[in-house]
Formats: structure tokens, sequence, C-alpha cells
């Protein structure tokens, strides 16, 4: 997988808030990594989720292969293991990679003092 790629990934079920099941994602994780990991941003065609910070609103198209308009839940940033890719669905435009960076970069940030 490449950084940008958008794929089709299996989420373990959660007790919790987390997004689970099978769902796109959007690899984010630097190119040539060595990890054994792969960090994704899970997607929700759930636009309501609009409504929480840290998210980018990913509108569908031939290149990325999203069947709906999508929500970039940058919040939801996680390391999943390789062996849940199902599929490749498309590759994430740049300049909504670039909006998705801007968000991981602002929730990251330490704050100024």
């Amino acid at each position: 997988m490449a950084r940008g790629d958008i794929i089709l990934v299996r989420l373990p079920s959660s007790d919790q808030r987390e997004e689970t099941g099978n769902r796109p994602a959007i690899a984010v994780q630097t190119d040539g990594s060595s990890s054994p990991m792969l960090i994704v941003v899970p997607l929700t065609s759930s636009l309501a989720a609009l409504r929480f910070p840290f998210t980018v609103k990913i509108e569908p198209s031939l290149i990325n292969g999203l069947t709906l308009p999508s929500v970039a839940m940058v919040f939801q940033l996680r390391a999943i293991d390789p062996k849940r890719i199902i599929r490749q669905i498309g590759k994430l435009e740049s300049d909504y990679l670039e909006q998705v960076d801007i968000e991981i970069w602002r929730m990251l940030k330490p704050p100024e003092i």
C-alpha cells in the first residue's frame, strides 16, 4: 500500500466509539516505512461526522473509488495490521490528501506556549 491509497479494511469490533467492520480508509503512513503496522484514517458515509473536529469531507470520484460522499475521520487515526486490508479501492486526490495532512498536523501539534 502507498500513502494516499484508499483501501477497504476490516476493523475489529469495539465496545466503545471506534469505527468497526469493513469500511474504507486512507493509508497515511509515509511510503517506504518498515513498520509492521499501517497507519490509516477511517472513512464514513455518515456526513453527521462533520460535526467533530479533525474531519475532511471527500466527494466520490472515479479516481478515489468512493461511491458516496464520505468523511475522513482524522480524529480516529489508527494503526492496523496489514492483514486487515481487504483490497484497494482507489487513490485519494492530492488536494484531499493535503487537507487530511493539515488535520493530522492540527490534531497532533502541541499547543503553542
